[in-house]
Order: C-alpha cells, then structure tokens, then sequence
C-alpha cells in the first residue's frame, strides 16, 4: 500500500484495522515506562479481589498509543500526528484482542491535514476507546 497524499485521500476512506493482544511482559513494561504502580496492572490477586476486576487491566495510555500507531502505520514517512483526542470509556483486559481503526472524516488541503475519527474495538464490537486524530500529509 502507497503512502497517503493529500489529494489521495478522500472522506469516507478508512485506515486499515489493526489487532492487538497484551501479553503480561507488555503490560507490565509499558506501565513500568509510566512509573504507573497501580496493582491493577500486574497484580491479578489484587485485581480481582480487591478491586473487583476480571483480570488483569490494560492501561488507558497503552490503548490510546495503539490508536495513534494505527493511524502512524498508515502515514508511514508520509507525514505526521499532529493532534490526539481519546477518552477510554470501557476497561478492557489483559488476554482480550482490541481492533484500531478510523476514517476519514475531513481534509484541509490548505492547511495539508486530515482529521480522522478513530476507534479501538473490544472483540464484542463495543467501541472502547473513541477519538480523533489530526494528521498532517507532506506529500
């Protein structure tokens, strides 16, 4: 697949989905890189007995990082991020395999951005993480 262009891209097009599935080494790693000690990230006893979880929580950060890869491996070298807007509206857990995607939702030419409405999907299909990522195409 060739890198997106601003006259490329068109309202309505959608970026290719991605499958994630968090192991513990990375959820333990990527909460380690926060400094975040929270026992509902690497301890399962705690988690579920005493917070009341199913198991072991991912990270709300580490979600949103998977949105904005998506939309990172879909520029590739042809541009950048240039703003992220999410909010994490459901818990979702270590063991269960999140989907990113979005599309396409307005293009200013002028200003060479594209705003896209992204998603990370739970394998229900319950949108977990919604939000909105501005990318900026050089090409």
């Amino acid at each position: 697949m060739s890198a997106p262009t601003i006259d490329s891209v068109s309202v309505g097009d959608e970026l290719p989905a991605r499958a994630h599935t968090c192991d513990e080494v990375q959820l333990f790693l990527y909460n380690a890189v926060l400094f975040n000690a929270h026992r509902i990230h690497y301890d399962l006893p705690y988690a579920t007995e005493v917070e009341g979880y199913p198991g072991l929580v991912i990270a709300g950060p580490q979600i949103g990082d998977w949105m904005v890869q998506c939309v990172d491996n879909w520029i590739g070298d042809a541009g950048m991020v240039a703003h992220i807007e999410y909010s994490n509206r459901l818990a979702s857990y270590l063991g269960e395999t999140l989907t990113t995607g979005g599309t396409v939702t307005a293009i200013d030419a002028e200003a060479r951005t594209v705003t896209l409405e992204m998603f990370v999907k739970n394998e229900a299909g319950d949108v977990v993480t919604p939000g909105v990522v501005t990318a900026r195409l050089d090409a």
